[in-house]
């Protein structure tokens, strides 16, 4: 894909300001906070599409807010992280956020994904997948919020119907 996620990584390696410039960020809309002009704009240099410099931004924000020294695993898409988490937590109201997020135009793409990546905070968040989908949000067909509506239920039916056939082993 884009690299942008291991060039993150690596300026992180050499200056952890990194991570604490990229947060800070988030307080502001995507691409208005000057700071973080030298770990983003390498990569939207020349840009003139708004919607991309902001995606990028968002996603370098959240990416420094939800990094972690020690990745435990394979990064899951969001729809996969989100299915996970309500499989792990039995909470809810996962669905609705989610479903709430599908749904939010630009201007509240912003706010509700910072709310569910941090109720993800134990999960591991492929950042360039999310990179991707957030650059086709617009899109007329919906393709990226389709495949995450996808991963999520086809996960989230999977966990349901281990548990189901989990208890009734147990029962018999």
């Amino acid at each position: 894909m884009s690299g942008f996620i291991e060039w993150l990584e690596e300026l992180n390696e050499k200056d952890t300001k990194v991570r604490a410039v990229l947060r800070r960020s988030l307080a502001f809309d995507p691409g208005l906070y000057v700071p973080a002009y030298p770990y983003v704009e390498p990569f939207v240099r020349g840009e003139d599409n708004g919607w991309r410099r902001e995606v990028f931004y968002l996603v370098a924000g959240l990416w420094a807010v939800h990094w972690r020294e020690s990745a435990k695993g394979l990064p899951l898409s969001l729809g996969r992280a989100c299915a996970a988490y309500q499989a792990a937590s039995g909470s809810t109201s996962t669905e609705s956020r989610f479903i709430a997020l599908l749904d939010a135009d630009q201007d509240q793409l912003p706010h509700r994904l910072r709310q569910m990546i941090a109720l993800l905070k134990e999960q591991e968040i492929d950042f360039e997948d999310l990179l991707k989908k957030l650059l086709y949000w617009n899109d007329d067909q919906k393709r990226s919020q389709t495949d995450w509506a996808r991963e999520f239920y086809r996960n989230l039916n999977h966990e349901t119907e281990t548990k189901i056939t989990t208890a009734k082993e147990n029962a018999e």
